[in-house]
């Protein structure tokens, strides 16, 4: 039986104010994403590192088309380095749906539907590459 803006939870229980139960509690969840943290953040260092030695990967193109290196060589390192940067984004699209899709899939409502497209536009422009 409800009065004054409670819920009755059974005998001898105290009453729970109205919209605390667990529908609230999912509206109320607060997560890393909501604070502004990436899904990468906490491989940050990780991703650096591995950005810049691919960095170095194609500075060591330019080095070698500045050299004149055989077509072939640089084609192979063509594929290093495509090879590198397919791994990273894979990674991040991994962190990506381990973290800000997931926090969506929580809160629920339109903002997973928003969440599920950008993934799938993310992975479409990854295949087309």
């Amino acid at each position: 039986m409800t009065t004054t803006g409670t819920t009755d939870t059974g005998a001898g229980a105290e009453p729970e104010p109205v919209g605390t139960g667990a529908l609230a509690a999912a509206e109320e969840i607060v997560t890393d994403h909501d604070l502004g943290i990436h899904g990468y953040h906490h491989q940050k260092d990780e991703h650096l590192k591995r950005l810049r030695r691919i960095e170095g990967q194609i500075r060591g193109l330019q080095r070698m088309v500045d050299e004149d290196v055989y077509c072939i060589d640089i084609l192979t390192q063509v594929s290093a380095s495509t090879k590198a940067l397919q791994s990273f984004a894979l990674q991040l699209l991994e962190e990506h749906l381990r973290h800000c899709v997931a926090d969506a899939a929580v809160k629920g409502g339109e903002e997973i539907d928003a969440k599920v497209e950008e993934a799938t536009k993310a992975i479409a422009r990854l295949l087309r590459t």
